[in-house]
Order: structure tokens, then sequence, then C-alpha cells
């Protein structure tokens, strides 16, 4: 099973909002994962298959860069769709 992090600046209600939007877009694709919300400190020291956030906090994980897609709007669920498309 994919482990998939929803990454905002503080790991609060943004973050929280985009994996929820995630899962949905997920269960849409028939695709089951682990999905996780934080900040982007933590996410620099977890292990995951995919890191969802945006280009500024993207800078901030130069060595997770293979493993990032990027969303700017985390509530358009059309973009995270074409995001993830190619990457799940």
């Amino acid at each position: 099973m994919k482990k998939i992090l929803a990454v905002c600046g503080l790991g609060q209600g943004t973050s929280l909002i985009l994996r929820m939007n995630i899962e949905q877009v997920l269960n849409e694709f028939g695709v089951t994962a682990d999905v996780e919300h934080m900040d982007v400190s933590s996410a620099s020291g977890i292990e995951a298959d995919l890191i969802v956030t945006n280009s500024e906090l993207a800078k901030s994980l130069p060595e997770q860069q293979e493993k990032i897609v990027i969303v700017e709007n985390y509530f358009d669920l059309d973009e995270i769709k074409d995001a993830l498309q190619g990457h799940i």
C-alpha cells in the first residue's frame, strides 16, 4: 500500500483538507493508500511514496524532490486529480 503525505506549513487545517481531498480522489480512482497530513518540517524525515504539497513548500524538501506532487489549490479536486493521475 502506498504512503502519501499531505503537507502544509503548520500541519493543521490546510493539510487535513488536502488529505481528505486526496482520499476522495483516490477513492474515485479505486486506489487504496495510507494518507497522512503533517507540516513540512515533519515531512522531511518521513519515508513516503508521494508527498503532495504546493510549489513553495516543495522547496523546503530538496531531498524528497522525486516524490513530490505539486498542488497549488488544496480545495480543487480536479487539480488534485490531474496531479495524482500519473503517480498512482
